[in-house]
């Protein structure tokens, strides 16, 4: 079976508070980075989200083919405007070893 790179469907946007910034800072733009979220939410930029289950942050699964374009979407939220975050960027894409499944051929 021939694996090649897959192709990228979504962007895992990984947000983190910065070590220096303290709760305080955070929870005073929060209401705004909720608002700011739930409208890329409803505009299906935002595909899942979620929060690290340590507090420390928020992930995103966001509906870009591109870093380019997720860190577009990233960089005009409340806490990145604020420099609040620290942000990861990672591609996605199908998990193509599953083809393995689908191939008449046995491995050699």
């Amino acid at each position: 079976m021939n694996l090649k790179m897959p192709k990228t469907n979504g962007i895992l946007t990984i947000l983190s508070r910065k070590p220096s910034v303290n709760a305080e800072q955070i929870m005073k733009v929060m209401p705004a980075e909720i608002r700011a979220t739930v409208k890329l939410y409803l505009e299906g930029k935002i595909q899942q989200w979620f929060m690290q289950a340590d507090g420390g942050g928020v992930i995103f699964i966001l509906n870009c083919k591109e870093v380019e374009e997720a860190r577009g979407i990233i960089e005009g939220l409340p806490f990145s405007t604020e420099s609040l975050v620290d942000e990861q960027y990672i591609p996605i894409g199908p998990l193509l070893p599953l083809g393995i499944l689908l191939d008449d051929k046995k491995p050699e």
